[in-house]
């Protein structure tokens, strides 16, 4: 039997990549899709480019999950913190690929995985997993003697920076290096801000035209610098890493799940 999924913002850019991929993968289902504006009323695969899917958008949330196994929910922080309450009442499990959550909705997140699996990851594809393990390890390496700064790059539309896959790389690069990952963190520089202390990572920027996603660890001592990057050239490798997550998580009891898990990677 195949995995019965519903896509939460299934008329967005990576909504419309979802509802392509289930589609053609034979394991899965597309029973429902939740979006707003324009696209309510319409069929999902149309939307898509597709033939008709007989799935039609609807702005309900409660009526577009109530038959899913699997909800995946690509949206904006407000939309993924109300899908919570509704996930928790159908009785789904859940994919999280939105970014910019708050500490609230993260709280609630963390509360939902002790009922049911969920995975909650910045970034879906496996070569940022990939840079996430090679990320730390190389800071272990390398060690205090060499300063860690981190570049994103992304299309113009995108509204959280830095990214959610930046705050991730940093959090693992922190881990590694033994700093705080809040408190040693710096988002740009700009004017007389003085010589960079050992303990801090850099964080930097950039938004525009259609880049889909740019992720740049450097690790520079005196003499040599190492720099470990992921460039995103197609959207799918979202799509298609967050339904095998989806395809994954439907097997698997409570808990919170990230990449790593789905992957197989010892942490």
């Amino acid at each position: 039997m195949p995995i019965k999924i519903a896509i939460h913002g299934a008329a967005g850019r990576m909504g419309r990549s979802l509802v392509r991929v289930v589609h053609e993968v034979q394991d899965a289902e597309l029973v429902g899709a939740v979006d707003h504006g324009e696209a309510v009323g319409k069929d999902a695969g149309v939307l898509a480019g597709l033939d008709p899917l007989g799935v039609t958008v609807t702005s309900d949330a409660r009526e577009g999950i109530a038959q899913a196994d699997v909800v995946i929910d690509f949206t904006l922080p407000k939309a993924t913190a109300g899908l919570l309450p509704l996930v928790e009442e159908s009785g789904a499990k859940l994919v999280i690929g939105t970014t910019g959550l708050s500490d609230e909705t993260n709280a609630a997140i963390a509360a939902l995985a002790k009922e049911r699996g969920v995975v909650y990851a910045p970034n879906y594809s496996q070569g940022v997993t990939a840079l996430f393990y090679l990320a730390e390890r190389a800071a272990e390496l390398m060690g205090p003697a060499f300063d860690a700064e981190i570049f994103e790059m992304h299309h113009r539309h995108k509204v959280d920076a830095p990214s959610g896959t930046a705050v991730k790389l940093l959090e693992v690069v922190a881990r590694a290096k033994g700093v705080d990952p809040k408190k040693d963190r710096v988002c740009g520089r700009e004017g007389q801000v003085g010589a960079r202390t050992d303990a801090e990572i850099g964080v930097m920027t950039l938004r525009g035209g259609d880049v889909v996603g740019e992720h740049t660890l450097y690790l520079s001592g005196y003499g040599e610098r190492l720099e470990l990057t992921h460039r995103a050239t197609d959207r799918m490798i979202f799509a298609r890493g967050a339904v095998r997550a989806a395809l994954w998580v439907a097997g698997k009891g409570p808990g919170l799940y990230d990449m790593f898990d789905v992957m197989g990677i010892s942490r």
